[in-house]
């Protein structure tokens, strides 16, 4: 027997429903806003966003206004003279150029070799070579350039690759463990059965991965490509001591380079800074859904 608690007086069974339901739902508003991780979250907002405020207002003031001591106050008037002093001050089409050409080779190269290999040991994971070499690629990630800095200067100049295409290639190979590792975990939700069904049709190894698995591949493969860019790109350690030729330098070793020339012209220094961050910060504004979506993706499958 199930017994009804009376009704208080005034009330009705819907309103104490619709009461209960909404006491649930404040409970829950509640305990999603959590006001430590959403004040940790915004200092970490203000620790990015101050200093690119204060990179952009330099960057557009004159000479005399940006050594006021006045950092964040707006430039008035606004002034590109920094963005003509620093373009022909560190050649930026040049170190453009170079930068760009470093950080295509690096994207495709990681994105087809990282396919290829995540590819290669999601479909033969019971066999313990690929298995093995699964994991000896996951140590790799626990191995920074600055450690191997030394032989790998010595390798690429007996290689004659102490240019920016050693630089490239060394870019793919320290990018490559991660890529595989994000590669192989969307491989494994793709079902084994539609490489079947295409074998049975008689197409070979590769022509399954082409025109099958690789087109499935496309949201993990602009994630890996993303992330090889901008590493590539922000890298000033590798190309400082790989490349020999000064002028075939990338753009964060050449802002380095041309630092003394700007002495107190600080206009200069945030306008050469801000050229340089620019292609970056907006690869990154168009891309960040595919980034996220990518990884999520990896993870949920």
């Amino acid at each position: 027997m199930t017994i009804q608690a009376p009704l208080q007086p005034g009330t009705t069974a819907t309103g104490t429903i619709r009461s209960v339901d909404a006491d649930r739902n404040a409970g829950r508003r509640g305990e999603r806003f959590n006001w430590p991780v959403t004040v940790v979250l915004a200092l970490c907002t203000l620790s990015v966003l101050v200093p690119l405020y204060v990179t952009i207002t330099m960057a557009f003031k004159t000479t005399s206004q940006a050594v006021d001591g006045n950092a964040f106050s707006l430039p008035a008037p606004f002034s590109v003279d920094g963005f003509v002093q620093a373009w022909q001050l560190t050649d930026f089409p040049r170190a453009f150029g170079v930068s760009v050409l470093v950080a295509a080779i690096t994207v495709v190269g990681t994105i087809l070799l990282a396919s290829f290999t995540a590819y290669a040991i999601a479909r033969n994971w019971d066999r313990r070579l690929f298995r093995w070499s699964f994991f000896y690629l996951l140590a790799a990630m626990f191995l920074p350039f600055p450690v191997l800095a030394l032989s790998q200067v010595k390798l690429t100049g007996l290689a004659h690759l102490d240019n920016p295409f050693g630089v490239a290639i060394l870019h793919v190979m320290f990018q490559l463990s991660f890529s595989v590792l994000l590669f192989t975990a969307f491989l494994r939700s793709i079902p084994a059965e539609l490489e079947e069904s295409a074998r049975i049709d008689g197409a070979s190894t590769g022509q399954v991965f082409w025109r099958l698995v690789f087109p499935l591949l496309a949201p993990m493969s602009a994630t890996v490509g993303i992330f090889a860019f901008l590493a590539s790109w922000n890298d000033f350690v590798m190309p400082s001591l790989i490349t020999s030729n000064p002028a075939l330098q990338t753009l964060p070793v050449l802002q380095q380079m041309f630092q003394t020339q700007f002495s107190n012209n600080y206009n200069v220094s945030f306008a050469s800074y801000l050229m340089a961050m620019a292609p970056a910060i907006i690869v990154y504004l168009f891309t960040q859904r595919w980034v996220m979506a990518g990884v999520t993706q990896g993870a949920i499958k």
